[in-house]
């Protein structure tokens, strides 16, 4: 009888790999096939490196560089400033934190991994946009830096759970030799710790930004959703996530422009698809 549930209850996993998987398939089936069509009126090469986003002008300018850069600059921007915070805050928690402190901790970066991003925007609207306009001198604070600040403070709770978690699992007697020969803390950390869990805080890093790419709400509420090419990171920019949500609700169906938003579409899911398989891989690297 054991067997039998055994059996089933491994079915059962199995089937719902499957399945997760089928719908995977059948989410890029439906924006390939909506999006494909585009490409009747477009060339890829217009598309993927025209300079020009004027979906309703007579002829039609269908150039997604601009939101390309800009989600680029965003989440480079972010990754900067998430990345060594994260991963110090994770080092602080594995190995430095008291454990009543480490508890606190690890509460308060789950419960800010729960706030809604436009809640977030809401907030980055309120303190970090006239916070950017004041220090830099600058005619508004809707750039990419309250963009990338906003997005590193979303960032953070994923790098900082997943590379805690990282730090974590590392064997302990890596630990217990090192020290045994003579190490302190922090070179034990250094040299020890994290070249042994590189491949999780790698892993931590990438889902992060995998995050910070296909964000919509915050980004659209504080970047100045300004569709030309960036000259730095203190201007207006447009995401390509921002340029789905805010335009979607405007195009009409069948029109070129609705197939162009399919298209980004299309792009941003094989973004958000490599940077997910770059994280699997490092994940489970082998020593």
């Amino acid at each position: 009888m054991c067997k039998f549930k055994e059996f089933i209850i491994e079915k059962l996993i199995f089937i719902c790999g499957l399945a997760s998987i089928f719908f995977v398939i059948l989410i890029f089936l439906f924006l390939f096939k909506e999006g494909i069509s585009v490409f009747k009126t477009v060339s890829p090469g217009n598309f993927l490196f025209g300079k020009s986003w004027y979906p309703i002008s007579e002829p039609a300018r269908l150039g997604i560089l601009p939101l390309v850069m800009g989600s680029l600059l965003v989440t480079l921007g972010a990754a900067i400033i998430s990345i060594p915070i994260g991963v110090a805050c994770a080092i602080y928690i594995a190995e430095a934190a008291p454990l009543k402190i480490k508890e606190v901790l690890k509460a308060g970066i789950e419960m800010l991994a729960a706030i809604p991003s436009v809640v977030l925007g809401f907030i980055g609207m309120v303190t970090l946009v006239p916070w950017v306009k004041n220090i830099f001198g600058l005619p508004t604070g809707l750039t990419a830096l309250s963009g990338s600040i906003m997005l590193a403070f979303m960032a953070m709770p994923t790098i900082v759970s997943i590379a805690e978690d990282a730090l974590y699992s590392v064997p302990k007697s890596y630990k217990e030799g090192a020290l045994a020969l003579g190490a302190t803390h922090w070179q034990t950390i250094w040299r020890v710790m994290l070249p042994a869990a590189s491949s999780g805080i790698l892993a931590a890093v990438m889902l992060g930004l995998g995050r910070v790419i296909g964000e919509t709400m915050a980004v659209m509420m504080i970047t100045g959703n300004a569709a030309v090419m960036p000259q730095s990171i203190l201007v207006p920019v447009r995401t390509l996530t921002a340029t789905i949500a805010a335009e979607m609700g405007e195009a009409v169906v069948g029109s070129e422009h609705y197939f162009a938003l399919f298209a980004i579409g299309i792009v941003l899911f094989i973004i958000s698809f490599a940077i997910n398989v770059t994280a699997d891989l490092f994940l489970h690297k082998k020593r």
